[in-house]
């Protein structure tokens, strides 16, 4: 790497790398092309940039051994958790060594009259909450896929329950984190609030591993509600869905998740998960609480969506029937693919304001259908954030530069309503370049003074986020 981290593979510096690991690590350090490309981006239209080796990591310990012979040769490093991850986060522009965290996936304690657990990076979410569940316990967090705790973190990630429990910034109380040379650092201890020094708990979660590697979190955690009740209703357009959401939110109903889906995915949906829901803009939801404070969530909810025209609402609280219908919400990936069988699937992700999610969705339809691309999409409405998911050809030049074209617009169009280009699936190197429009220059150059300061060589995940 050159100095000031621009960016030039530094092929010594990888050679000479590769053989110090091989010789530490042995048969947990791997170099065959299958293992390095299933290292690199797998998940969407962004090229896969394979790292030249990787490593099973079994401790923090570790962990820093790596990264210090990364730092001695100037040696890109990208941690690994699951990959999972949309926007190319886990690439290796450079080559280097990819750090694979899979085998870190231990519970190391939960304080369950704290409502706290520290774990370390490997841990999936799954696993996590069928730890918890015989002490009552449940981790809220949940972006749809089995994602890694570690990778949660990193990417400050969100999903279904995020309007009511918040996302991973909100529940992450203190990290440990490798430094670029090799140090580690816990960013805070374990009580609920600090006003100690600068908050570099939020300045790791969402960092994306460009500035440490983290190899522990502590984690806030929730009591199992005593009663939960799932329910649907259909609406006779997006714009009326969006703005039930709108008067739920304003009203203050504490919905624990309220997911708005499109006709053509709500289509796909019945198609894949064999259900009979009708095909028209539907809102999927979840109430949490007492039995009395359940029941009086769903009558409000009911009260106010009958004032935009929803049809067919049904509450149920049988656990069978609430499993099916938020199964069929997570497995709207795989519905959405039958709609255009053997076309790949890009999903985007923006967040606009509350007020302008039905305007949003509304344009996002008319632009999709201006554009001739095809998009079904799925919202976390209650906090404003949306995927349109393109289903693209990728044979057809043509059908790709026009989903590009959707896609660009998509993000220029909330970032213009004040909203984000990403509300939960981070920058990595699909969102850079949006991060400009949405920040302006000095903000970014306020990110590159940290970088530098924290990454001088700029070993760390370089390329994501910002440029160099």
């Amino acid at each position: 790497m050159a100095d000031g981290g621009a960016q030039v593979r530094n092929k010594d510096g990888i050679a000479a790398a590769l053989g110090v690991l091989k010789q530490q690590f042995g048969e947990r350090f791997q170099t065959g092309q299958a293992i390095c490309e299933q290292h690199g981006h797998t998940t969407t239209w962004i090229e896969n940039q394979m790292p030249d080796g990787v490593v099973f990591a079994r401790s923090t310990a570790e962990v820093a051994q790596i990264v210090k012979v990364c730092a001695a040769h100037q040696v890109p490093v990208i941690a690994f958790g699951t990959g999972t991850s949309l926007e190319g986060h886990v690439n290796a522009p450079l080559g280097g060594i990819s750090i694979d965290l899979s085998q870190m996936d231990k519970v190391l304690e939960v304080n369950a009259g704290d409502l706290d657990c520290r774990v370390q990076p490997g841990v999936t979410r799954e696993a996590l909450n069928t730890h918890l569940r015989d002490q009552g316990l449940f981790f809220p967090i949940d972006p749809g896929a089995n994602a890694s705790i570690g990778g949660m973190t990193a990417t400050r990630a969100s999903g279904t329950n995020a309007v009511r429990y918040g996302t991973m910034k909100d529940n992450v109380i203190n990290v440990e984190a490798v430094m670029a040379d090799g140090s580690i650092i816990r960013t805070a201890r374990r009580a609920k609030k600090t006003s100690a020094g600068y908050d570099l708990t939020r300045l790791m979660v969402g960092s994306e591993g460009t500035l440490g590697i983290i190899t522990e979190i502590t984690l806030r955690l929730q009591g199992i509600p005593e009663a939960m009740s799932a329910a649907r209703c259909s609406f006779p357009s997006v714009e009326a869905a969006a703005k039930t959401v709108m008067a739920v939110i304003q009203y203050g109903v504490p919905v624990a998740r309220i997911e708005l889906l499109d006709s053509a995915m709500v289509g796909a949906v019945n198609a894949y998960s064999k259900l009979d829901l009708p095909v028209s803009p539907m809102l999927l939801l979840e109430f949490h609480g007492s039995d009395a404070g359940v029941a009086e969530q769903a009558e409000t909810f009911g009260m106010l969506a009958e004032e935009q025209g929803a049809m067919g609402y049904t509450a149920t609280k049988t656990l069978e029937e609430r499993n099916k219908l938020w199964q069929a919400r997570h497995d709207a990936y795989w519905a959405m693919m039958t709609i255009r069988p053997g076309c790949d699937a890009v999903a985007s992700d923006v967040c606009v304001p509350i007020s302008r999610l039905a305007e949003a969705l509304t344009l996002a339809e008319a632009k999709a259908a201006e554009m001739r691309v095809v998009a079904p999409t799925v919202s976390h409405a209650g906090d404003g954030n949306f995927h349109a998911t393109v289903l693209v050809n990728m044979a057809d030049a043509d059908e790709v530069t026009r989903a590009k074209g959707f896609i660009s617009w998509l993000n220029d169009m909330a970032i213009g309503m004040e909203g984000t280009c990403t509300g939960e699936h981070g920058i990595g190197q699909g969102k850079r370049p949006y991060l400009e429009r949405e920040l302006g220059p000095e903000t970014l150059a306020v990110m590159g003074l940290i970088k530098k300061a924290l990454d001088p060589a700029n070993i760390m995940n370089p390329g994501k986020i910002l440029s160099q």
